[in-house]
């Protein structure tokens, strides 16, 4: 009896056991299904990027994504693809393929060290590629073959480089008719070449078999090797939707140079700028906007803002303006709005111009404009100190009154000059009359 039970037993525990063991099993599998549609669902969140249409052209914005490659599922009909600030590496053979309508690419601030030879087969109509601020060192020539109607190129900001590998690309970059590709770019390597511009460098200067001679060798002269710019560089371009220089807190302590001439709208806040020196904007006839708030501007010259017929936007707010010179703004014709406050505005008389240019302009939107110093002004709004300034000044007097009192006063010099004269010189006392005529 007693081995009858022990059997029994032995079987209870082990049904229990299996029973445990398969509720084990298909929990976990249930919390690994659970996962998986946990990490699909946020891989799929994270390339949830949007499309729009502006001007008639569509837009697709994938940027600050997280994305490493293309995915082959997206819309065929793009015409601006927005790849920036992203974990692309590599880009690989016929990677944009189906995208046979698209204009532009951006694909700025990525990690891409690699573009493979077919990288951009089937873009016929790209006209606009950014590449700068990657890590590319050396592409082939052959790369860009498949881009016949490239028109602008940046590559900046890639430690390049320069030797006989990078030939084909130099000498293209240097043909007449590459004048917005490869703009600003420059050698990393080797350092006899460093910091020269590809559309600068000498091409014999690449293929030197020797590199060990070189190195001992004087650095040939060139206005860039010497002289340390404060180029556009620094900043990042984009080109879309509309073409935006973004150089804000960038340390910056002057206007940077060789600005893109297509750029719609520039921002310039927060730098250390203290002086806008004539025609740093010259050249630029398409800038719509201008931030140079948040600076240390004291002084601007007279042609500072030359050019920029069509500026329609300007804030100058948070600097250190006390007064504008005559002139600063006559170039001004069509800007709409005008941020002047957080300036230490000084109410003299050089503030007049200021005031008197607003006046005339009447349409133009504008702020801040309240007196710093002096101390009895302090507070005032600029408008009101100088309506008191002309109240304060004398009143003309009539001019029929100042005319009075000096016909009396000639009649009474004469009357007394006839009494001292000779009889026999004062003839007849017949008294004349004259006709005084004002002529004004």
């Amino acid at each position: 009896m007693k081995t009858v039970m022990l059997i029994m037993l032995l079987v209870f525990c082990r049904s229990a056991e299996f029973r445990k063991g398969k509720n084990g099993g298909m929990k976990n599998r249930l919390n690994g299904m659970r996962a998986g549609r946990r990490s699909t669902s946020k891989r799929f969140a994270a390339i949830d990027c949007k499309d729009y249409i502006e001007l008639k052209e569509k837009y697709f914005d994938c940027q600050d994504k997280r994305l490493t490659r293309v995915s082959p599922h997206w819309p065929e009909d793009i015409i601006h693809m927005l790849l920036a600030r992203n974990r692309i590496r590599r880009l690989e053979n016929d990677m944009f393929l189906t995208f046979k309508n698209m204009k532009s690419l951006d694909l700025q601030q990525n990690d891409i060290a690699i573009i493979e030879e077919h990288a951009f087969a089937g873009l016929d109509k790209l006209t606009t590629l950014l590449l700068q601020h990657n890590r590319l060192q050396v592409v082939a020539e052959d790369v860009f073959i498949n881009l016949p109607l490239l028109k602008y190129l940046r590559i900046y900001e890639n430690p390049w480089n320069c030797s006989c590998e990078l030939d084909g690309l130099i000498r293209k970059l240097q043909l007449p008719g590459s004048r917005n590709l490869g703009n600003y770019a420059k050698c990393a390597e080797p350092n006899n070449l460093k910091d020269q511009r590809l559309k600068k460098i000498k091409t014999d200067l690449l293929c030197e078999d020797d590199e060990s001679s070189l190195q001992g060798t004087k650095k040939p002269f060139t206005p860039y090797s010497n002289i340390k710019e404060v180029d556009s560089t620094m900043c990042h371009i984009y080109m879309f939707p509309k073409p935006l220089l973004d150089c804000q807190n960038k340390d910056l302590k002057k206007v940077p140079a060789d600005i893109p001439p297509e750029v719609f709208r520039i921002d310039l806040s927060r730098n250390k700028i203290k002086h806008l020196k004539a025609k740093e904007f010259l050249g630029l006839k398409d800038l719509k906007v201008l931030n140079l708030s948040s600076n240390a501007i004291q002084h601007i010259d007279m042609a500072a803002f030359s050019g920029l017929l069509h500026l329609r936007e300007l804030d100058l707010s948070k600097n250190l303006l006390e007064h504008f010179d005559y002139g600063v703004l006559e170039n001004l014709y069509f800007v709409q709005k005008l941020w002047l406050g957080g300036n230490p505005w000084r109410c003299d008389y050089n503030i007049h111009y200021l005031l008197y240019w607003l006046k005339h302009h009447y349409s133009v939107e504008h702020d801040g404009l309240t007196c710093k110093e002096p101390e009895e002004f302090k507070g005032w709004i600029v408008e009101e100190y100088v309506k008191s300034y002309y109240e304060e000044c004398p009143k003309d007097k009539p001019t029929g009154q100042t005319d009075g009192i000096q016909e009396v006063n000639s009649d009474a010099e004469d009357q007394e000059n006839m009494e001292h004269m000779p009889q026999h010189l004062i003839g007849s006392k017949v008294q004349e009359t004259f006709k005084i005529i004002r002529l004004t």
